[in-house]
C-alpha cells in the first residue's frame, strides 16, 4: 500500500532566468512579455539602482518611480498608478526586495500590466501571488493568481551591495516562509522537499555572507534558497506565523524583514509542539530542536532578536495578540490568546524558546 498521501500540487507559473549576469536579459524579456515601454519601481533606498537599470533598457524605459514603501500603502499605490498612466507605460519592472515588488504587484494587479521583477534581496514574494496591503494601519491579504510576476531575474551581482544586517534578516524572512509549508494545510510532498530544500541552502549561505559579504557563490546559494521558499509560500495556505508578522508590521508599522526573522524561532518552538512529524525533516538540520536551532542561528548572523528593540512595547502585544486571535489563519496548534501573548513576550525579549513550548 501506497504511503504517499493524496494531494493536489499546483505549479507556479512564472518565468525564471537564473544566473550571475542575467540581468543584461531584461531587455529581451520585457520585450518578449510584448512591452514597449515600462516603469520602473524601486525604493527611495535603491532609486539609483533603478535609474541604472532604466539607462541600460534605454527606449524600453517610461521612467523610475522610487517611493515603494513597506507593507505597500494605499496611498502610495495611488501615487504610483498615476505615475504609471503619466509616463504612457504598458509594463512594470521591480528592482528591489519585498517593499518594491509589493507595489508592482499593486499596480499590476489592479491595472493588468505585465510586471517582471529583478530581485536583489532574499524577500522570495517575487513568485508569490500575495499581496499585502495597508490602509490605516491595517494590513490586508489579498491572494489572486493575476498578482504572480510573469518575469524573475536573479542575479547574484545584483545582490553584492545588500548590506549585511539586511542580507541575514530578509534570508530569515525566507526561511520562515519554508518553515510555515512544511505544516501548511495544503502542504504536499513537492512543497515539502522544496522547503526543506531551501532551509538547507540559506541555513548554509548566510553565515558564508556575514563572514564574506562579496562571496558571490553564496549569494547565489541564497538567492536559490529564497527562490524556493517563495514558490513554497505561493503554493500552499498561510498559518500562524504570517498572521502575527502582517498585525505586528502593519499595526505598528515595523520593519517586515526583521520582524520575521525575530518570530520566526517562536513561530516555530509554538507549532513544532502540533506538527513534529511534518517539520522533522528541517528539525534535524538544526539537531531536531527547530526553534532552538533558528534561534541559534539568528544569534551566529547577528540577527535582530527582541521585538523590544523594534520600539515594540508590552502594551502593544496586549493589542497584537487581540488581533490575533481575530479571523486567524488556519494553524497547526489551537490559537488562544493566552498562548499568542506569552509567545509574543518571550519574542519581546528575545528569549530562547524550549522544545517544551
Amino acid at each position: 500500500m501506497s504511503t504517499t498521501p493524496a494531494f493536489t500540487y499546483q505549479s507556479a507559473p512564472s518565468r525564471i532566468i537564473f544566473g550571475t549576469g542575467s540581468v543584461g536579459s531584461l531587455a529581451a524579456e520585457i520585450e518578449a512579455l510584448g512591452c514597449k515601454k515600462v516603469l520602473v519601481l524601486s525604493t527611495p533606498f535603491q532609486k539609483s539602482d533603478a535609474e541604472k537599470l532604466a539607462q541600460d533598457i534605454g527606449p524600453l524605459a517610461a521612467g523610475v518611480y522610487s517611493d515603494a514603501q513597506m507593507h505597500t500603502p494605499v496611498n502610495i499605490t495611488a501615487s504610483a498608478l498615476a505615475a504609471y498612466a503619466a509616463a504612457g507605460a504598458d509594463g512594470i519592472v521591480s528592482i528591489g526586495g519585498g517593499s518594491t515588488i509589493g507595489l508592482g504587484k499593486a499596480l499590476s494587479w489592479r491595472n493588468k500590466a505585465p510586471h517582471l521583477v529583478v530581485a536583489t534581496t532574499y524577500a522570495g514574494s517575487e513568485v508569490t501571488d500575495i499581496l499585502g496591503q495597508t490602509e490605516d494601519g491595517v494590513k490586508t491579504t489579498v491572494r489572486d493568481p493575476a498578482i504572480r510576476p510573469e518575469t524573475v531575474i536573479y542575479d547574484a551581482n545584483l545582490t553584492l551591495g545588500l548590506p549585511v544586517a539586511m542580507s541575514v534578516s530578509s534570508g530569515l524572512n525566507a526561511i520562515a516562509h519554508a518553515v510555515e509549508g512544511l505544516y501548511a494545510q495544503d502542504r504536499n510532498p513537492v512543497t515539502s522537499l522544496m522547503a526543506v530544500e531551501a532551509i538547507r541552502a540559506l541555513k548554509d549561505a548566510l553565515p558564508r555572507i556575514v563572514k564574506v559579504p562579496q562571496d558571490v557563490a553564496a549569494r547565489s546559494d541564497a538567492l536559490y534558497g529564497s527562490w524556493l521558499c517563495g514558490v513554497v509560500l505561493g503554493s500552499v495556505g498561510m498559518s500562524l506565523h504570517h498572521k502575527l508578522c502582517h498585525t505586528l508590521g502593519g499595526t505598528f508599522d515595523l520593519p517586515h524583514a526583521e520582524t520575521h526573522a525575530i518570530l520566526l524561532p517562536h513561530t516555530a518552538a509554538f507549532n513544532a509542539v502540533a506538527a513534529q512529524d511534518a517539520l522533522a525533516p528541517a528539525a534535524d538540520l538544526f539537531g531536531g530542536d527547530l526553534g532552538g536551532g533558528l534561534y541559534d542561528l539568528a544569534t551566529e548572523l547577528g540577527a535582530p532578536m527582541a521585538l523590544r528593540d523594534l520600539g515594540v512595547t508590552e502594551g502593544d502585544l496586549q493589542k497584537a495578540a487581540d488581533l490575533a486571535v481575530k479571523n486567524a489563519y488556519w494553524n497547526p496548534r489551537d490559537i488562544t490568546r493566552d498562548g499568542i501573548l506569552t509567545l509574543l513576550l518571550d519574542a519581546l525579549d528575545g528569549r530562547r524558546p524550549s522544545l517544551e513550548k
